[in-house]
């Protein structure tokens, strides 16, 4: 028998076909001859379900051609009612933040440039004066992310040295980084106390004083000093994407910043999240603000900027002046400093906690995770009246979530359109979703599609509408 794959075209033959040759205005050659290969090898792959005319020949060489020239990083709905959602890029930014990226990315800037001067500038100083200005911290940088923040303020703190840290608190952070591995690659080395469950503040005043004892050294072979150094630094960690219930104990921020002072030892605390401003009236309670630890007293305190703060990833640290400087002229911080446009972004969403009832109106998190459900039971509702009656849609209660390891365990009443069209499965109509234009991702449960309008901002509700009538055309 003949193999099926000899009559199959050849690539300069497909290419010289006219409805194929169409496709390559406005594309470059070597992507049209991609795109071909690609639909031989398919067909080759599968030689019984090859185009069988010129025409499918070019109707596949297009999907082809739109898959490899379509952006892989684009544009999502985030119908899950997951509002930080990491992997569909945690934190909308605010529509200021949008136009102050445009405006730094549209020509020059004066990011290390002092116009006043004539001089270079100081890239640090365009969001150092809004973050003391809004935490009351002494002094404030920023660099790419809170794993880096944390990362440089233990290697300016402790390199070399032992740093205190409770079990209880050797947390994984996501991605599979956990902090043990972020302090290992500082140079400084974990000195661990407590328990996991329970870690007082006399396992902290036990570690300083049998260190420093160990490093005076009379208890070595022949009186010599041993070469371990006392600790250099106490690491506090926000437990932000788990609780602990139960028969359990620590101590407080405001414990070990005396104890660091009195035993003249950094504190550092990874909060975590960055929350900005009081969300318990909202029933949003146990996250830490950012304001209150940055007066605390500690030596450092990092956060995430794309987290509850609401902007870009970006890593937030304050502290006190001297440290932050230290800090700054770290060689380390220029291998983890934000460029402009995580700046411009930042500092922009920043400037909106100015004032708090324009913050929580304007910053997309704030407004998601605070929106009534009255007002989403009606969204949810005006949105399955839009939809095609193939989609059986209804309006039906949810509970969405905050995400991006913050408040863990609590649940947002919420609502969503339910979807349970004849003669196509949950799973099938989750997936045409994904695949359309602009990717819809939602909640399969229960044998339904799921879209929670929660995270559903009201100027997307057109383009759900769209990807539905579509997926069920």
């Amino acid at each position: 028998m003949t193999d099926p794959r000899r009559r199959l075209p050849s690539v300069d033959h497909l290419l010289k076909e006219s409805a194929v040759a169409a496709l390559a205005a406005g594309v470059p050659r070597s992507a049209l001859v991609r795109a071909v290969r690609h639909a031989l090898g398919d067909a080759r792959a599968a030689p019984e379900q090859a185009p069988a005319d010129a025409a499918a020949w070019a109707a596949a060489v297009l999907r082809a051609l739109e898959s490899a020239t379509r952006p892989t990083l684009r544009r999502a709905v985030n119908a899950t009612g997951v509002v930080l959602h990491t992997n569909l890029g945690r934190a909308p930014l605010s529509e200021a933040a949008l136009a102050a990226v445009r405006e730094a990315a549209r020509g020059y800037s004066t990011l290390e440039y002092d116009a006043e001067r004539g001089r270079r500038g100081d890239r640090h100083v365009h969001c150092a004066g809004l973050l003391t200005e809004l935490t009351g911290a002494p002094a404030a940088m920023m660099v790419n992310n809170a794993a880096s923040a944390l990362l440089l303020a233990l290697a300016t703190a402790a390199a070399g040295g032992d740093v205190i840290v409770s079990r209880g608190e050797l947390i994984e952070i996501g991605g599979g980084f956990r902090i043990p591995e972020i302090l290992e690659k500082s140079g400084a080395r974990l000195l661990e106390v407590g328990t996991t469950n329970r870690t007082k503040l006399a396992d902290y005043e036990r570690a300083l004083k049998a260190a420093g004892t160990e490093a005076r050294g009379h208890g070595g072979t022949g009186g010599r000093p041993r070469e371990r150094r006392p600790p250099v630094a106490i690491l506090k960690v926000h437990r932000s994407n788990f609780r602990q219930e139960g028969f359990v104990a620590e101590a407080s921020l405001e414990e070990l910043v005396a104890l660091g002072r009195k035993r003249r030892v950094t504190v550092i605390y990874d909060l975590g999240g960055g929350l900005m401003v009081d969300l318990s009236a909202d029933g949003l309670d146990g996250e830490p603000l950012l304001p209150r630890a940055a007066k605390s007293g500690a030596t450092a305190v990092v956060a995430s900027g794309d987290k509850l703060l609401g902007g870009p990833q970006a890593g937030i640290l304050l502290g006190t002046a001297a440290f932050v400087e230290r800090c700054r002229t770290n060689p380390l911080a220029r291998a983890i400093r934000a460029d402009k446009l995580t700046i411009a972004a930042l500092s922009a969403t920043l400037a909106l906690y100015r004032d708090t009832a324009m913050a929580r109106r304007e910053v997309p998190v704030l407004r998601m995770l605070t929106e009534p459900r009255s007002v989403l039971v009606a969204r949810a509702e005006r949105l399955a009246a839009t939809l095609p009656p193939a989609a059986h849609a209804v309006m039906t209660a949810t509970r969405a979530a905050v995400g991006g390891g913050a408040f863990p365990g609590l649940e947002l009443a919420s609502a969503g359109v339910a979807l349970a069209p004849e003669g196509l499965s949950a799973a099938g109509l989750a997936e045409r979703l994904r695949l359309a234009a602009t990717p819809v991702v939602a909640l399969v449960t229960g044998g339904r599609v799921v879209l929670d309008v929660r995270t559903i901002a009201p100027e997307e509700e057109r383009t759900v509408a769209d990807a539905v009538a579509a997926a069920l055309g």
